[in-house]
């Protein structure tokens, strides 16, 4: 009997500094002559209690990333490791403030990050994108920087603009100028809101930013009228449930709401974050979440089309991965 069919997956938010393998920022920090042994124990585990530890732990694994080639071996090793769970396409969350850091230019951390995710296609056919962030908590003229010179500085892998930091710092008002320069100049947009922030966070960030993806977003359930409108108005949710139980959003998987929005017509996708900080990774959060609320295969690709009908990417990529998806489903009724 032919091994079962494992589901493509796809994965549109990931931070790209928060999915260092441990081992890597071990070795960086050897080369690099840096000490990292606040942040990672003896078993090879990323050390922090709370979100303000996790910030920090963040923080020192992300400075051992100092030049070009660095950031080439941290997304050749991710989308390598996400192909190896059967992931056809993946986005990444790229920080050009941790670049600025570092000392390098935006331009030289994209192309060294571009060079990674090229290698990575070149052996396993994976397909990658990425989303440079601007950070609220950092000011409105931090957010509208990035997004300038994203704009001046125009890279193919380049294909999106998205808002992260802490939810309750600074209105989505005050960077509605910086989303509408990167909607005018073709690029996709989406905001982190609805994960520390509750239902009102998601309201600003859908009226001020007009974006139709959030990431997380999974706190709309505490609002009925918030779960009809984000089903009527197609917005795509970026949710990460391990990220979420590790950081103490829900207790456990089972409580939380990412089926319960699904079977209201919530548009839904599986997300890691920041996979080993959280003890996860995209295949887990697929395994997982399946295991959990008894999602059949059908269920989960239709979670991976979701994510690349949503995807930042061109309609021919696009349409090559659902030429990819369905090559699955006949693979698996040809079983």
């Amino acid at each position: 009997m032919n091994a079962p069919v494992t589901v493509p997956k796809a994965e549109l938010h990931c931070h790209i500094e928060g999915a260092a393998p441990p081992n890597l920022v071990k070795r960086l920090a050897n080369q690099h002559g840096m000490d990292v042994s606040s942040v990672l124990n003896g078993n090879g585990k990323y050390v922090w209690s709370d979100f303000t530890t996790f910030l920090k732990a963040y923080d020192v694994a992300s400075g051992v990333f100092k030049t070009p080639a660095d950031y080439a071996l941290l997304s050749e090793t991710y989308f390598r490791m996400l192909a190896a769970e059967g992931a056809i396409y993946g986005e990444v969350f790229i920080s050009p403030d941790h670049a600025q850091a570092a000392g390098l230019s935006y331009r030289s951390y994209v192309e060294g990050l571009a060079a990674g995710i090229e290698r990575a296609k070149d052996e396993t056919a994976i397909e990658g994108r990425m989303i440079a962030i601007g950070v609220r908590h950092f000011g409105t003229a931090s957010v509208e920087r990035v997004v300038k010179e994203v704009i001046g500085n125009p890279h193919p892998l380049v294909t999106g603009f998205g808002l992260a930091g802490d939810e309750r710092s600074g209105h989505p008002a005050n960077f509605s100028k910086a989303f509408r320069m990167a909607c005018e100049a073709g690029l996709g947009t989406t905001a982190h809101a609805g994960e520390f922030g509750g239902p009102d966070s998601i309201i600003a960030a859908l009226d001020f930013l007009r974006v139709k993806r959030l990431g997380h977003g999974v706190r709309a359930i505490e609002d009925k009228d918030l779960v009809k409108r984000l089903a009527d108005e197609d917005i795509v949710l970026e949710v990460c449930p391990g990220s979420n139980v590790s950081l103490g959003v829900y207790t456990h998987l089972r409580f939380h709401p990412v089926n319960l929005l699904r079977k209201e017509g919530v548009k839904i996708t599986l997300n890691s974050d920041d996979p080993p900080f959280f003890g996860t990774t995209l295949g887990k959060e697929y395994s997982s979440v399946a295991k959990t609320f008894g999602w059949s295969f059908e269920d989960q690709m239709t979670i991976t089309r979701t994510a690349i009908e949503a995807a930042f990417c061109d309609e021919a990529t696009r349409n090559r991965l659902l030429v990819r998806l369905d090559s699955a489903v006949e693979d698996r009724v040809g079983e």
